[in-house]
């Protein structure tokens, strides 16, 4: 006798939990990088004094991402005080707006607004403005790429906020832009105070009071659209794999200008914007960088590929730029040629990402669209004889990313095919050949 199984529907409630763990899941992915698990913006208050109304702070921000850096402008912080507080004054770093201090009589204080925004100085000011890792235009270095570079500070005396661990109030709402949207801050957390080191190293002092806020980034709050995207080529097929049509959104195919128009001519046309809005050269992709991956030469113990990073902004001179690429015989680089590379490990077990940069002087700098607007090298990498092909688009990457934010890959059915017919090919030549070497003895 047959016995049915039972199946029992699940019931809305199931479906509702089910949906709701999916969504915060996915929201939580958004801010969550596999390729740097770890990356994030942590910003440093340490109290390092007292004064009759306050404090003093030295304020720090260390870029622990490895491969995402703040470039020109630079960032830009704001926070709202939790109570009265004013800044008294500032040492690496301005306040954007006084605010309204017509309340103090004698000393005004350099900002009273309740909500101060502040950005690093430019490069050059006096020295008596300076402290250390300030003045960079707000400039600040991934860590993968230039730890000592990778901190911005400036110094910070705040009034009417109270004279102890116990009557001072931490900020909130803090705001990261870098230079755009894109960061979210957390709270303001105590941590254990910071300890430092005397000049001769053989005394330590330690913060009277130390908190810490951690900001994270999500490419989805910058922009819906990527920011790149990818074609590919090989030496065994004569076609090339172009980035897809409107990889980064055709919204500015209105303002897009041609290669050879004469708007390129006017003054001022390559100035750059407040808010970094692109003027790009028109293409069929409409994408402010094109990264182009070309599967070059094939030998016996060996393989090449040259990459090629092509600007189409021109408003846009891209300083310090990254290039991460995520491929499974990256553990067997054995030279790069014309920019510096760095693996990246973000898994212990797994050795398949790498981090490429120009070097210092050289190509660091990805001029703005037009004839110089591209750099370019060769990777040369060892064969796993267990493991290489070159079939089914196993020679190209799993993902790209420039200056942080991942490009727009073709999709799969598009990339070169290695052709089937290369083995018969290849036994058909051999024959003709054998059958023009009998002709000529015949003759």
């Amino acid at each position: 006798m047959n016995q049915e199984t039972c199946i029992f529907p699940p019931s809305k409630l199931t479906i509702f939990a089910v949906l709701f763990l999916l969504m915060i899941f996915s929201q939580q992915a958004e801010s969550y990088d596999p390729l740097d698990p770890f990356g994030n913006i942590t910003i440093k208050w340490d109290v390092i004094s007292w004064t009759p109304d306050g404090y003093v702070a030295l304020v720090q921000m260390f870029n622990f991402q490895m491969y995402r850096h703040i470039m020109s402008p630079g960032w830009t912080l704001t926070w709202g005080w939790a109570k009265k507080e004013v800044i008294w004054s500032m040492v690496g770093a301005q306040a954007t707006e006084q605010g309204d201090c017509s309340k103090f009589k004698g000393n005004v204080p350099h900002c009273c607004k309740r909500n101060p925004t502040v950005v690093d100085l430019l490069p050059g000011v006096p020295y008596n403005q300076q402290i250390a890792n300030c003045c960079k235009g707000g400039v600040v270095a991934s860590w993968g790429q230039d730890p000592a570079s990778a901190v911005s500070s400036f110094q910070v005396s705040v009034g009417q906020s109270g004279t102890s661990n116990k009557t001072v109030k931490l900020p909130t709402n803090f705001t990261l832009l870098g230079p755009g949207p894109g960061y979210t801050c957390g709270p303001a957390k105590v941590v254990p105070s910071t300890v430092y080191l005397t000049p001769d190293r053989r005394r330590k002092t330690q913060a009277l009071m130390t908190w810490n806020v951690t900001c994270t980034y999500s490419q989805l709050l910058v922009s819906k659209h990527p920011s790149c995207c990818v074609s590919f080529s090989s030496f065994y097929n004569d076609t090339i794999t172009p980035c897809s049509k409107c990889s980064c959104g055709c919204h500015n195919k209105k303002d897009c200008i041609k290669a050879d128009s004469t708007k390129l001519k006017m003054v001022g046309i390559n100035t750059p914007k407040k808010d970094n809005t692109p003027l790009l050269q028109c293409t069929h992709h409409m994408c402010p960088i094109r990264v182009h991956w070309h599967v070059k030469i094939n030998y016996r113990e060996y393989w090449r590929v040259k990459i090629a990073i092509t600007n189409f902004n021109y408003r846009m001179n891209y300083t310090q730029w990254t290039l991460v690429a995520q491929h499974p015989n990256f553990n067997n680089v054995t030279q790069v040629f014309s920019f510096d590379y760095k693996p990246l490990i973000p898994y212990q077990s797994i050795n398949d990402t790498a981090m490429f940069y120009g070097m210092k002087f050289y190509n660091d700098l990805l001029m703005e669209a037009g004839e110089f607007g591209n750099v370019q090298t060769e990777i040369l990498l060892k064969k796993d004889k267990e493991t290489f092909s070159l079939k089914q688009g196993w020679a190209f990457p799993r993902k790209i990313y420039f200056n942080g934010d991942e490009c727009q890959l073709p999709p799969p059915d598009a990339y070169p095919i290695l052709p089937n017919s290369a083995h018969k090919n290849f036994i058909s030549f051999f024959r003709f050949a054998g059958f023009m070497v009998l002709m000529i003895v015949l003759v």
